[in-house]
């Protein structure tokens, strides 16, 4: 290798780490409730627990950032599957844009289908070994609920963010968010459709900041 060269690759390595070293790193814990939903009421096309109240069983937050963030072109697709009769992930966050595959993983015919304002759909009637697998690219931000036409009590949750910094916490409520752009944001926790928390933060180059809920 040419010294040229290598004084290049050097500087772009150089370069490379100076920007992962200015990076923000936020961390901490929520407190999350202490059960998932009530037992819910079963009716046709309506599945809501007492309250009006869709968060996830067992009870999980996702925790992101409201700030102006370089957009990226292309969007990992994602899934949720159905096992057991039930949405696996029970809640999963999407950026806009994002494709989400429903595999079938039940030796039973599944038909997903969703009322919510922010994405209307029907997949129809599928078995296991459908192919492709049935999808949809969710545009519009908001929180979508999955249900199934054929097994009433099967629903599931996306929550549909224009964030790209956001995260799902674990069960014992931990989160963590890393490589963030120093500067000045809304922290903001979802903790299911009417239960949110929101504080302003600011991240410095860098560091690494802690914040628990609430």
């Amino acid at each position: 290798m040419s010294l040229a060269r290598w004084l290049i690759i050097a500087a772009l390595c150089a370069s490379a780490a100076s920007r992962a070293d200015a990076q923000a790193t936020i961390e901490g814990r929520v407190e999350l409730p202490k059960t998932g939903y009530a037992p819910v009421l079963t009716k046709r096309y309506d599945v809501v627990p007492p309250g009006g109240v869709l968060r996830p069983d067992p009870p999980r937050a996702v925790v992101y950032l409201e700030g102006s963030f370089a957009q990226t072109a292309s969007r990992p697709k994602k899934q949720v599957l159905q096992k057991d009769l039930m949405f696996s992930p029970g809640v999963l966050a999407v950026q806009v844009g994002t494709t989400v595959e429903f595999p079938n993983d039940d030796p039973t015919y599944h038909n997903i289908f969703s009322y919510s304002p922010a994405k209307r759909f029907d997949l129809g009637r599928y078995r296991p070994e459908e192919r492709p697998v049935p999808s949809q690219t969710f545009d519009t931000p908001g929180l979508v609920t999955l249900r199934c036409d054929i097994h009433d009590h099967m629903r599931g949750l996306i929550l549909v963010l224009e964030t790209p910094h956001f995260v799902t916490t674990d069960t014992d409520g931990r989160y963590r968010l890393s490589g963030i752009p120093p500067g000045n944001y809304k922290l903001k926790v979802w903790l299911g459709s009417k239960m949110a928390h929101e504080r302003a933060v600011e991240l410095k180059s860098g560091a690494s900041t802690r914040v628990d809920f609430p």
